[in-house]
């Protein structure tokens, strides 16, 4: 197992290409297999949760290759509907084989996912959306077991606790591309991911309208061709990056991005005194005056990413004064939180709220990655610490962000990475 070292006190300078979405990759690699032929997934990461994928995909009967960042896909007649826990287990993105495998062959058996530590996550209204479409839904033994002679079209509202749900309406999606007649998925999630695989979809031949919207229709075609297909850059990457700039109080500039995927981010780095220079795919952030405290709250698409909380709460570390971060999405999401502590930060957790009051510095220490984004933000506030800081169980920050040691040291930082 590796660990990641950071030099803490360089300020970083440059620019940054991003790669492929990693959160779009794994649902449309999962919706090749809806195809009949081979499908080209271009702009894909190198990351640990895409070779858990391709394995998958693997493991149920598919041909998969990987070449350079693409992906090529062809199911077989030899497809199982059957995902084994030993891969499922280590990454949640998995359980999106349910819905293809559903809509492809009729039934599906995949072992309930795992993933990040991140609090609960249950796959309620997946199972709801598919019982929906006519599926009969079965929990045995550690697995779901779905099966339907023939799946047909619904109204599905998939209202959570915390709001939509992005992974289960990309899931029940694909479940209906195939069903017969007209699907709408009301209180569907907007993330541009979403918008992405319906996008993939339509390109396969599937008929869906109001993706990116909160009312989805789909009607139910007969078969879905194989197609080649560039996946969007990856957002959370480029957020991070962006951060990475402010917290070393620098000037980075994130290419081959779709600027307006992180507004919201812009909002607060804005509010807290960066300078945001948006080009047609570049982002550029600087930062040429002390930082203030702004409060935010995770929220649905288009409002500020989860997936962006921790390194947000590194970067407020940093500033003057008193900052208050609400989790929305997923309220125990605070891993991070001691061991941004153990840096020297100050925060305290009340509830769903975190209240970080900005230290007078940070300094370097062993810390500990609990998920993918702690262990960014972790290195973020290695970034700007005084001295080395170690941050332990690196595979997190594998499963999320492709060659990030290079990406750095080409922006100037002082990382490396050791084996333990």
């Amino acid at each position: 197992m590796d660990k990641f070292i950071v030099q803490g006190g360089k300020r970083l300078k440059g620019e940054v290409e991003i790669s492929g979405a990693k959160n779009s990759c794994l649902p449309i690699l999962a919706a090749a297999l809806l195809g009949e032929g081979e499908s080209v997934i271009e702009n894909v990461p190198n990351l640990r949760d895409i070779s858990t994928m391709v394995k998958l995909l693997r493991s149920l009967g598919a041909r998969v290759t990987q070449n350079n960042g693409s992906v090529s896909i062809r199911p077989t007649n030899a497809l199982v509907p059957l995902a084994p826990y030993k891969l499922v287990s280590t990454m949640r993105a998995s359980v999106c084989v349910l819905g293809p495998l559903l809509g492809k062959l009729g039934e599906a058996e995949v072992s309930l996912p795992g993933g990040c530590v991140i609090g609960a996550r249950p796959i309620d209204l997946h199972l709801k959306g598919f019982e929906a479409l006519g599926a009969k839904i079965t929990i045995e033994h550690g697995y779901v077991k779905a099966k339907a002679s023939s799946l047909r079209g619904s109204e599905i509202y998939l209202g959570g606790s915390f709001g939509s749900s992005v992974l289960a309406t990309g899931n029940v999606m694909m479940a209906a591309v195939l069903a017969k007649g007209e699907t709408s998925i009301e209180n569907a999630a907007c993330e541009p991911e979403v918008v992405d695989l319906a996008n993939f979809l339509i390109r396969m031949g599937a008929k869906i309208e109001g993706h990116g919207s909160h009312l989805i229709r789909i009607q139910g075609v007969k078969k879905l061709r194989g197609v080649k297909y560039q996946v969007i850059s990856d957002r959370i990457e480029a957020g991070t990056y962006l951060v990475a700039g402010a917290v070393t109080r620098g000037d980075v500039t994130v290419k081959n991005v779709t600027p307006e995927h992180n507004n919201a981010l812009y909002d607060k780095l804005i509010q807290a005194g960066a300078v945001i220079t948006k080009g047609k795919n570049t982002v550029r952030i600087q930062v040429k005056k002390p930082l203030k405290p702004v409060d935010l709250t995770t929220l649905p698409y288009p409002g500020f990413p989860t997936d962006l909380q921790a390194q947000m709460m590194a970067l407020m570390t940093t500033a003057s004064g008193i900052s208050v971060i609400t989790e929305k999405i997923y309220p125990d999401r605070f891993m991070h939180v001691p061991e941004l502590n153990r840096m020297g930060a100050r925060i305290f957790l009340e509830g769903s709220s975190a209240i970080v009051t900005g230290a007078k510095k940070l300094s370097g220490a062993h810390v500990m990655a609990s998920d993918l984004r702690a262990s960014a933000a972790l290195v973020l506030a290695g970034l700007v610490a005084e001295g080395r800081t170690d941050i332990h169980r690196v595979y997190h920050l594998d499963r999320g962000y492709e060659q990030v040691e290079e990406k750095l040291s080409r922006l100037g930082a002082t990382v490396w990475r050791e084996k333990e």
